[in-house]
């Protein structure tokens, strides 16, 4: 029963998504009702598989430890449930931002195949299958990139392409490696290398640094960010779940497997390797934030914004800890909440009113009250303000890091305070602008957003104030998810 949720989840998407594709021609209504049940139904099936107990099957067995399997375990859960909540919310955004958009059809063919593939990395139950669904992430979100075929969108897609398949050439070293010691790959919490005696210690820790750099490029570490900023010219629907949930969070999450569930963090603690990661994210954060500070466009301000706080999830993971683990799946998916509502919010502005710079944005919240109010929410919890949920995120990292008591993880907690100063600067401009700076006057009449536009915000404004409301217990929720389930 187990594999048919599991295949389902992953391939009726997909299935939806070619089918959509050849509905062009017909009336945009039956399109949209196709899609968005398409992405509800998913999603149902996703919320009926978090329920069933935990069980691996294995699709094809190739032998000597290669096979493609399927498994539920704790981090499954918490990204499988992530995903099937915001993608429904995007895909009806989407139908108010792409309105006058033409090939639609191929647009949400690649939209809904992208959340089956996002799936198929939540749900794979060993690195080889994690690994298959990560590349095929690469090739799905591409024409997505694309979309818009303008120059700019042709080198930013170009080079997106390039930084991930020379991540994944990287991340497949460590693939082989893990096959070379016999222990199979399949994700078990302590890491697969308990008895290996093929390779040397100092070997092995050299192919996960290089490995992590390989998912380090879809996670935006420095120097492999550069694509992420870039791919800000993609339609807001697929930046926002580039940055949210997709692309980014797939590549937090396949760290994640990497540090905990193959190489294990009794592997790793106290080397070479931790504090090398370790100050590559921290360098990430405060060079992630400097340049939001500095960047007037809007999108890339988020871009920078977004590749800053991926690097708290990997400090957060770089700690070792089991407080560690869990504070980097709180700030998992506290921001994704967060971000996914900013960029709403800034692609609210350009399709209203064709506006992409911050200076252009003087006096425009009492025009569009309602998007630059869901847009204070955001920037209030990305800056780490009590009650909203990513102050909670973020202290609880903190918390994580002073319990550790190593220098390097106490300098971690003043690289965070001065990286949340920066992000209320560059944050708070925006809305303070919008709300309190005279109106400029342009040549298109402003206007509040349509209503496809305007739920998605309002809903995931107010499930940022619910998630502060009760971080506590969410992050109950999460420590008995991932060591207890």
């Amino acid at each position: 029963m187990n594999l048919f949720f599991y295949l389902f989840v992953i391939l009726f998407p997909v299935a939806g998504g070619l089918a959509v594709y050849f509905l062009r021609g017909r009336k945009e209504r039956y399109q949209k009702i196709a899609v968005l049940s398409v992405a509800l139904l998913t999603s149902a099936a996703v919320w009926a598989l978090l329920f069933l107990p935990a069980e691996k099957m294995v699709l094809f067995d190739l032998g000597r430890g290669i096979s493609i399997a399927f498994g539920m375990d704790g981090p499954s859960r918490i990204f499988c449930g992530l995903i099937s909540l915001l993608w429904p919310g995007a895909v009806y955004y989407a139908f108010g931002y792409m309105a006058h958009e033409n090939r639609r059809n191929m647009f949400y063919c690649f939209y809904l195949i992208s959340y089956g593939v996002t799936l198929g990395i939540a749900l794979a139950a060993n690195m080889m299958t994690m690994y298959l669904f990560y590349e095929m992430i690469t090739l799905v979100t591409f024409p997505l990139v694309l979309f818009p075929m303008t120059k700019e969108a042709q080198r930013a897609s170009r080079k997106y392409l390039y930084f991930s398949l020379s991540g994944s050439a990287m991340a497949f070293i460590g693939l082989i490696f893990l096959l070379l010691c016999g222990g199979g790959t399949d994700f078990v919490y302590g890491g697969i290398l308990g008895g290996q005696t093929v390779f040397s210690r100092e070997v092995l820790l050299a192919v996960y640094f290089l490995t992590f750099c390989g998912f380090g490029v879809k996670s935006a570490v420095f120097p492999f960010h550069s694509w992420l900023p870039s791919a800000s010219v993609a339609p807001t629907p697929v930046t926002a779940l580039l940055h949210a949930v997709a692309v980014v969070k797939s590549g937090v999450f396949a760290l994640i497997r990497l540090t905990y569930y193959s190489f294990g963090s009794d592997f790793i603690r106290g080397t070479w390797v931790q504090y090398a990661a370790v100050v590559m994210a921290l360098f990430t954060i405060l060079y992630g934030s400097s340049m939001a500070l500095k960047r007037s466009h809007f999108k890339r301000r988020l871009a920078y914004s977004t590749a800053s706080n991926l690097s708290y999830i990997v400090f957060a993971l770089l700690l070792l800890s089991p407080e560690g683990l869990a504070a980097a799946f709180l700030h998992f998916l506290f921001h994704a909440v967060t971000k996914i509502t900013a960029f709403f919010c800034a692609g609210s502005v350009l399709h209203s009113t064709g506006r992409e710079y911050v200076f252009e944005l003087d006096g425009l919240g009492k025009k569009m009250p309602v998007t630059f109010a869901g847009f204070t929410v955001s920037a209030l919890s990305l800056a780490g303000i009590p009650v909203f949920c990513g102050f909670f995120s973020k202290w609880n990292i903190c918390q994580a890091a002073f319990a550790c008591g190593d220098w390097l993880s106490v300098a971690g907690v003043a690289v965070l305070l001065i990286s949340a100063l920066l992000t209320t600067v560059y944050m708070f401009t925006v809305f303070l602008r919008a709300f309190f700076s005279p109106f400029r006057e342009g040549s298109v009449p402003v206007k509040e957003s349509c209503r496809q536009m305007l739920i998605p915000i309002v809903g995931y404004a107010a499930a940022i104030l619910l998630l502060g409301i009760f971080s506590k217990p969410f992050y109950d929720l999460i420590f008995r998810l991932i060591f207890h389930s």
